[in-house]
């Protein structure tokens, strides 16, 4: 009676690879037998199917294990029976899996050697199947395949003792070296490798003729040939050595995979990055000057659509916070901003009293910037890393769509020396044609469709702000926030007099600034109209208020003299009335309230008197005059003369 494994369905592949005695260790063939035993037509005694098909991922046909031969039952029923293994059943052994690895590390071509031995054997195995004997099947598939009936019986010797699905490691040829390397002269083998890994880049077949001239003959050494030493140099110096020796830390620094950024946790105007890019064009300025203009953009990280912009001569602090200026009034206050860190974005202009700014010297007194008075978190980008700043992809596409547009053309430099148009210096664009262009282009550049962003997925710039813009708080700028992004400031002493303030030749005074005589204030000003108000911050940041700028009078200009007196009126009135809000008492009626009758105090005796002894013209200075007689005539010049004359020295 056979025994009975309750519950225990198997698929064909399933017990192909649990290798049981008895049953064969290929699928096809585990198939073939369930087909010619009629494993799906069995049942039990009651009727019920000892196959059915599988309701598990992967489907197919499940067979009972009481369709199994007896021997079969029981070797499944010992292996039921033993502990847990943590080695399941179909792993490799270890002698398997290191075959399996020597295999993978491969080349291609032992691989494809491998491939056709094992068709070669399958192919034998299935004429062997077919009836045929062995050794028939093996001269039939020889001439056929057109290989020696040896070599498959020496594959076959190769996979005797392993099943199947290992027989593919064992058929891989394993070639071995061609015997013992070569030696070379130890000092010669550094020379030549310290040679070849400079950042000159020197060829190698230079490098070898170097050493055997100016080294190995000299001393007869014997070297290897170039292709010799050559190979043996690209097998013992990694390529990680050759990179950063021949080409640098930054080659070094790109075999590393870019970095992967997202922006999916911003939203528009949290974070903007701010450039200078110098255009290809010639411009000619309002004093006929031809220039190549600079133009300084902030662009929103999120969408990477541009905000704001400014163009000028140079790149420079001005152009910046002016650039911030119109985002501020346009756009609103970002969170955070992304700066180069060139000196026109650290200024002390504009990121003074930052704590992560470290460019110039931080003194306590000196003018907080822009940025950090208004909250803006600062990040600062590498030197020379344009892939830290994103804004430099629009500049490669404004580069296309503004410098060679055919509104400038004929006014294009080139991108390089070696790369000057046909029509070079044919004309310069006006400045103000120039940037009425650069703002239609910016326009189109938000507008276009199809880009390929993480945010715009195929629209524009222009759609993925604003979806964002309107949906989160943005901070709005303020008018005294807009006069801290517009003007200049720079601290100065007020005068120590009258309280006023001089820059670039000017001087600024209010009656505000005579409580600040002495005293160091920030001064905010417009760089471009030193003629407007100058507005007074004390270095605390407090605003004190504008202080209008004291125009020079001519000498007998009238008009002049009068404006002087209205402002002394103006400062006595309002001494008035400060002094009125004081409510003083005049000075009799303090001497009447302080008038008391208290007892005068003793004058204090000394406790002994001390002969006083004087000596030269002070001993004769405080000799008596002799008295007048009644008949000397008193005559105040001749006393005094005579005074005078006792007090001199005569030099003889």
């Amino acid at each position: 009676m056979a025994t009975r494994v309750a519950s225990w369905w198997y698929t064909a592949a399933e017990l192909a690879a649990l290798g049981l005695p008895g049953l064969p260790d290929d699928v096809r063939k585990l198939r073939d037998l369930a087909k010619t035993a009629g494993w799906v037509e069995r049942t039990t005694d009651d009727g019920v199917p000892l196959s059915r098909r599988r309701t598990a991922r992967g489907g197919g046909t499940e067979f009972h294990a009481n369709l199994l031969p007896v021997p079969v039952q029981e070797a499944l029923t010992q292996l039921h029976n033993q502990p847990a293994s943590p080695i399941a059943a179909n792993d490799k052994s270890d002698g398997e899996a290191e075959a399996w690895a020597w295999y993978d590390l491969q080349s291609a071509s032992i691989k494809a050697k491998a491939e056709k031995r094992l068709a070669i054997l399958i192919e034998v195995e299935a004429l062997v199947d077919g009836g045929a004997t062995k050794t028939n099947a093996i001269q039939a598939v020889a001439r056929k395949r057109d290989v020696s009936p040896r070599s498959i019986a020496e594959w076959f010797s190769l996979v005797a003792a392993a099943p199947r699905r290992h027989w593919l490691p064992r058929l891989a040829p394993q070639y071995k070296g061609g015997g013992k390397e070569v030696s070379i002269d130890a000092e010669a083998w550094q020379i030549l490798r310290s040679d070849y890994l400079r950042p000159e880049r020197p060829a190698f077949m230079a490098c070898y003729n170097r050493l055997l001239e100016d080294y190995a003959a000299p001393r007869g050494i014997t070297l290897p040939c170039a292709k010799t030493l050559k190979r043996r140099l690209e097998r013992e110096v990694s390529e990680l050595i050759k990179t950063s020796q021949r080409d640098g830390k930054e080659a070094l620094r790109r075999m590393i995979p870019p970095q992967m950024r997202t922006v999916a946790d911003l939203h528009a105007m949290q974070a903007v990055n701010i450039d200078g890019h110098t255009f290809d064009v010639f411009v000619m300025t309002e004093d006929n000057r031809i220039i190549r203009p600079v133009m300084v953009g902030i662009q929103d990280i999120y969408s990477r659509k541009l905000l704001s912009w400014r163009i000028g001569e140079t790149e420079n602090t001005k152009l910046a916070r002016l650039t911030f200026a119109d985002l501020f009034r346009k756009w609103g206050i970002p969170e955070v901003a992304v700066l180069d860190n060139g000196r026109a974005f650290a200024s002390k202009a504009l990121t003074g009293g930052a704590k992560t700014r470290f460019r110039f010297m931080i003194k306590e007194y000196e003018a907080t910037g822009v940025l950090t008075t208004l909250g803006i978190k600062t990040h600062w980008t590498m030197p020379y890393r344009g892939s830290s700043k994103p804004i430099e992809r629009a500049w490669r596409d404004l580069c296309e769509d503004i410098a060679k547009h055919p509104a400038v053309s004929g006014a294009y430099t080139g991108n390089k020396p070696d790369a000057k148009p046909e029509n070079y210096r044919d004309r310069a664009i006006p400045m103000a044609e120039f940037e009425a262009h650069v703002a239609r282009r910016i326009a189109a550049h938000n507008a276009r469709l199809g880009r390929a962003t993480e945010m715009a997925r195929g629209g524009s710039f222009d759609a993925a702000f604003a979806a964002s813009y309107a949906s989160r708080p943005i901070g709005k700028a303020s008018e005294v926030e807009l006069r801290l992004a517009l003007l200049e400031a720079q601290v100065r002493r007020c005068d120590r007099q009258h309280g006023s303030v001089t820059l670039h030749g000017n001087r600024y005074w209010s009656a505000e600034l005579l409580e600040l005589r002495g005293k160091n204030v920030t001064v905010r000003f417009d760089p471009e109209n030193l003629r407007s108000d100058a507005h007074i911050y004390l270095t605390t940041g407090q605003y004190v208020g504008a202080a209008p700028v004291q125009n020079k009078t001519g000498f007998l200009d009238q008009e002049g003299a009068k404006r002087r007196a209205r402002s002394e009126a103006g400062i006595k009135k309002l001494e008035r009335e400060l002094r009125e809000k004081q409510d003083l008492l005049n000075a009799a009626k303090v001497a009447e309230l302080l008038s008391g009758h208290s007892e005068p105090t003793p004058k204090p005796e000394p406790g002994a008197s001390r002969i006083v002894r004087r000596h030269g013209q002070t001993a004769a200075q405080l000799k008596p005059k002799p008295q007048a007689t009644s008949e000397a005539f008193e005559n105040p010049f001749i006393d005094n003369f005579t005074a005078g004359a006792a007090r001199l020295r005569v030099v003889e």
